[in-house]
């Protein structure tokens, strides 16, 4: 189960698309809708390909200096069997598994409230409704 991605949340999208790629040299890859609502830029290391998910939800949500982690990614390949492994373990499913394009989707969080998303992907023919594009 490799980690994809590590996602945070941004409150200016442009300010930290130019933070990280003029200051920090990473490369903007695919972005795209979430199918909840907000919007995702991928955000690529050019030496070691670490991708960063920069997340931005619309209305300004609350959250205190510290919550910017949004979310880690891992690419899993049969997704209920490890969400009840998780559960086992001491995780709490956040939003039941949902289907977006060619992949199915759960978040849950680890015992210490982190936000783990689950991605399992049916094809990679077809692109995800909530990636390039959408």
């Amino acid at each position: 189960m490799p980690l994809e991605y590590t996602g945070i949340r941004v409150r200016d999208m442009a300010r930290s698309i130019r933070f990280y790629t003029e200051g920090l040299g990473l490369r903007t890859g695919a972005s795209g809708r979430m199918a909840a609502g907000g919007v995702w830029q991928e955000l690529t290391d050019p030496v070691s390909a670490a991708v960063l998910e920069l997340n931005y939800y619309p209305g300004d949500p609350p959250y205190a200096e510290g919550d910017e982690l949004d979310h880690l990614g891992f690419r899993v390949d049969v997704l209920d069997r490890v969400v009840e492994r998780l559960i086992g373990l001491g995780a709490r499913v956040r939003i039941p598994a949902f289907r977006e394009g060619n992949e199915r989707l759960a978040f849950l969080s680890d015992p210490d409230g982190v936000w783990i998303e689950l991605i399992e992907r049916e094809s990679e023919e077809l692109p995800p409704t909530s990636r390039p594009g959408a």
